[in-house]
């Protein structure tokens, strides 16, 4: 019942109205693996350098995180520099791929069969390695976002044929088909093979199409929101470690993942960096699952 994230482990400078943080951990590895520890055995996969925190790697052995398939090698950590000026985008500063830029995803045995693959915000070429590696998997969920899509939307639409869910948010689905509103683009990405398109709308909350339902669930509120950067990380990496322990991908399976990814998001832009989401307890997330889930359903 275990699940496999690969992406991109970061040390970030981010500056929003609250305040700003230097060096602090990053990445939508590290973000979504520390989201689906709370609910399934979980495992990483990506690069750091030399100069990568000692705490950073005791932080994921605290929340029994599978490291063997985390390098480490010469030179310096991923670096990404950005600030908030409104809540909805973020502007980047500087962009300093270090030993990202020659990252190679290699799949330790371990990884090669599991319940479920999260494939992390990283160039498509890069998740196609990782697909062309793996074994057995029930659940295979990719996210991306505008830059790939702009870049190179090919090797980005050969990933799509290859996976079960996929994560975009409104903008990045629009754009990615051309189409004018989320429903008819869903549909429209439905039709690569796709099981289940999750959009994502920010403080409207998302809302999941499958070929036959739809799913929506509205956001948390937040009322003091502090550090948007990895939200989009962390509902994917909730919503996936929801999928590796359940049997089937129908609706009602899906509301729940949403709702557990849509809760860890919450909490994650509560706090700068990684804080929101560190050192919880299972209990007082599911808590406020139960909670949006009858706020939403009654």
């Amino acid at each position: 019942m275990s699940l496999v994230i690969v992406g991109s482990v970061a040390l970030d400078t981010i500056g929003t109205p609250r305040g700003k943080v230097v060096d602090a951990l990053g990445g939508s590895a590290i973000y979504a693996s520390l989201s689906a520890s709370y609910f399934s055995p979980t495992y990483i996969v990506g690069v750091v350098g030399e100069d990568f925190p000692a705490r950073g790697l005791e932080l994921l052995k605290a929340h029994q995180i599978h490291l063997d398939g985390l390098e480490t090698l010469p030179g310096k950590t991923f670096r990404w520099s950005g600030r908030y000026d409104s809540w909805s985008k973020a502007e980047t500063l500087s962009t300093e791929l270090n030993v990202f830029a020659d990252f190679s995803p290699r799949l330790p045995d371990c990884c090669k069969c599991c319940r479920s693959l999260l494939l992390g915000n990283i160039h498509p070429r890069l998740q196609l390695q990782v697909l062309e590696q793996i074994e057995s998997y029930d659940w295979v969920g990719c996210d991306t976002m505008n830059y790939w899509i702009d870049l190179c939307p090919d090797e980005l639409t050969a990933v799509l044929k290859k996976v079960d869910i996929v994560f975009m948010n409104e903008d990045e689905i629009k754009s990615y088909t051309s189409r004018e509103d989320i429903y008819t683009a869903a549909r429209e990405v439905l039709k690569l093979g796709v099981a289940c398109v999750v959009v994502k709308r920010g403080e409207y909350g998302s809302v999941a199409v499958l070929e036959d339902s739809l799913v929506f669930v509205p956001a948390y509120p937040v009322s003091d929101v502090t550090d948007p950067t990895g939200a989009g990380d962390c509902f994917a990496g909730g919503f996936m470690s929801c999928l590796a322990e359940g049997s089937q991908l129908d609706s009602r399976t899906i509301r729940r993942a949403i709702l557990h990814g849509t809760v860890l998001a919450a909490l994650n832009v509560s706090k700068f960096s990684v804080e929101g989401i560190i050192n919880l307890q299972r209990d007082s997330i599911t808590k406020m699952v139960d909670q949006l889930h009858s706020w939403t359903c009654g």
